[in-house]
């Protein structure tokens, strides 16, 4: 039995092993661990890549997430509309600074926020009137970019703020754009598991505001006065991005764009020979996905457990995100939701499944899960 990873980081790592070396040879050389040179040559090939003029490093996707919100002096009283069926780290900084996430639903198609939800939410904290409704975070889940023109016009009409939450989906696309196109800001995390991912932890935020910049630039170190460091002007974070995972991510950039064309490929693939057995996640219009997860929906009946374990003994291993949408989890669960319900994402928290996908996924391998999970459904 072949053993079949979940992300293939090893044949990755072989590809660049070299050029990475002579990079962290270049760190341990130069000596400067934290915020060195290769961070700010990062920040300008993620800006060049992004379509973004600033672009700040930070030590991890849920700080570049908190930044913009800080910058924003969101706090109590404000609400931030997120969807459920996420990570945590989405609703997690806009609780954290004492401010409100208000959860909407997703489309049960796309797997990401629901427009006609949002709207609802909106329209509910604008008639009770207790909170400020300041911002909207979507998010590009399982790597494919939220519907973004149509949650801009809502952006614009109610005065918010649009934060792209492009953990998974950075370098996905809509009618050819990135989300940058549309968000004020796009937060993304480098974590080893996500489509452009270090080796330990980091990530970035980007805007073209450069006021919004300079604040977020403080914050991130503390929120010291960028002429002098001592004198800390706002209360801020330890924010850093260390400079070993900066020249990683550089060498991983630099191969980023096969990466995305191939895994579209292999998502395609997988539609096409799973159409009918299962239920893939739909694309939006001439949409590419980074394809960060495959997650499919399973039929009516398919005992999602037993599915698994039949998959692991045939050596494909799977993961469920997520399990349980944020609005039943006990951190959440006492924050308000869109219209009292979120039926969408309550049912792919039920039925969802993710298969092996990288860049390196041979026809070979996908060909033996296609047929497992074929066989797994029809029992």
């Amino acid at each position: 039995m072949q053993t079949i990873p979940l992300i293939d980081l090893a044949t990755q790592r072989d590809r660049i092993r070299d050029k990475v070396d002579r990079r962290i040879a270049a760190v341990l050389d130069h000596g400067a661990y934290v915020m060195g040179p290769e961070m700010r040559e990062l920040e300008a090939a993620l800006s060049a890549f992004g379509g973004m003029e600033h672009t700040i490093s930070c030590s991890s996707g849920t700080d570049a997430l908190s930044l913009p919100l800080m910058a924003w002096q969101i706090g109590p009283g404000d609400a931030v509309f997120c969807p459920s069926f996420t990570f945590a780290a989405t609703a997690e900084v806009v609780a954290l600074l004492g401010a409100t996430p208000y959860f909407v639903d997703v489309d049960i198609a796309t797997f990401n926020m629901d427009v006609a939800s949002l709207e609802a939410a909106i329209a509910e904290v604008k008639a009770k009137g207790d909170l400020q409704p300041r911002a909207i975070i979507a998010v590009d889940l399982f790597g494919q970019a939220a519907d973004y023109p149509a949650i801009r016009k809502l952006a614009d009409a109610h005065g918010l703020k649009l934060v792209s939450d492009a953990a998974q989906g950075f370098g996905a696309t809509i009618d050819g754009k990135m989300s940058s196109h549309w968000a004020d800001v796009v937060s993304t995390s480098f974590f080893p598991a996500k489509p452009l991912g270090c080796y330990g932890d980091g990530g970035a935020v980007q805007t073209n505001d450069a006021d919004l910049a300079g604040i977020m630039t403080s914050l991130r170190v503390h929120g010291q006065n960028l002429e002098d460091k001592y004198d800390n002007v706002r209360i801020g974070m330890t924010g850093r991005m260390d400079t070993l995972q900066a020249a990683i991510l550089l060498e991983k950039l630099t191969i980023f764009e096969d990466e995305i064309a191939a895994r579209k490929r292999i998502g395609a693939r997988y539609s096409q020979k799973l159409s009918g057995v299962v239920t893939p996640q739909a694309l939006l219009r001439d949409a590419v996905s980074t394809w960060a997860q495959y997650t499919v929906r399973l039929p009516d009946g398919v005992d999602r457990t037993q599915m698994q374990t039949k998959l692991r003994e045939a050596g494909v291993p799977t993961a469920i995100y997520y399990p349980k949408p944020l609005h039943r989890q006990t951190a959440y669960r006492n924050y308000p939701v869109a219209r009292g319900e979120l039926p969408a994402s309550d049912a792919l928290s039920r039925d969802v499944i993710s298969l092996p996908m990288h860049a390196y996924l041979s026809e070979d391998t996908q060909d033996y899960i296609v047929e497992t999970v074929i066989g797994a459904v029809r029992g």
